[in-house]
């Protein structure tokens, strides 16, 4: 019996991550292209151990829901605007009122533009690179299984550090930039402890038979 091939998705774009003295943790995705255009989504775990998503749209909702895990969903307006120039992050989300500044490249990030992103080797070198993720930066995976059967891999391509954050819940201030820490528990996987901007492609295998993203 033959069985059929997964359906491969492919999301390119950043990963912000950072925590908050107050002892919030947010993780921004910011989607330049996949299978549902261009969206930024937030995932959010509050310090009492609260797991949030803040999405933009029905669609977005229902397919990082089924990825990752959430005790909360909601579909609120969701804007990012990045100055290039200035470095700058300015996120609206709900809820959420986040301003970043983005500093210089990492020592990682040195290395990461070295790393192909064709779609075709993305499995491989997410496989290859994740034993040297466990190694050095504490809960990041770069490849893993996720909800509804779901396989998934990380292939990062550049990194910048977070230098500063200015972040409100409501009007409850989240206090200075702080460390993720302890990691966010959306997934199999961490962003790093230091807080930054990673440029990465997510590519995900659906299995053959389930509801493509948007549909």
């Amino acid at each position: 019996m033959t069985t059929a091939a997964p359906d491969r998705f492919t999301f390119d774009g950043h990963i912000a991550g950072f925590g908050t003295t107050e002892g919030t943790r947010i993780v921004v995705g910011r989607w330049r292209t996949s299978p549902l255009g261009s969206f930024t989504d937030v995932m959010v775990e509050r310090a009492d151990g609260l797991r949030v998503l803040l999405a933009p749209r029905d669609d977005v909702a229902d397919l990082v829901a089924g990825t990752y895990a959430f005790d909360a969903v909601h579909v609120v307006p969701v804007g990012l605007q990045a100055d290039e120039g200035r470095r700058r992050w300015r996120l609206r989300a709900g809820p959420l009122t986040a301003d970043l500044a983005i500093g210089s490249r990492t020592r990682i990030g040195r290395l990461l533009v070295m790393v192909p992103r064709h779609d075709a080797v993305g499995p491989l070198v997410a496989s290859a690179a994740d034993p040297v993720a466990r190694l050095f930066l504490d809960e990041v995976r770069t490849r893993g299984t996720a909800g509804q059967g779901r396989r998934e891999w990380y292939v990062a391509s550049d990194q910048h550090a977070i230098t500063a954050v200015r972040a409100l819940w409501g009007s409850a201030d989240l206090g200075a930039l702080a460390p993720v820490t302890p990691p966010v528990r959306f997934g199999f996987s961490s962003v790093p402890t230091a807080p930054t901007v990673t440029r990465v492609r997510t590519i995900i295998d659906m299995p053959a038979g389930r509801t493509r993203p948007g549909h």
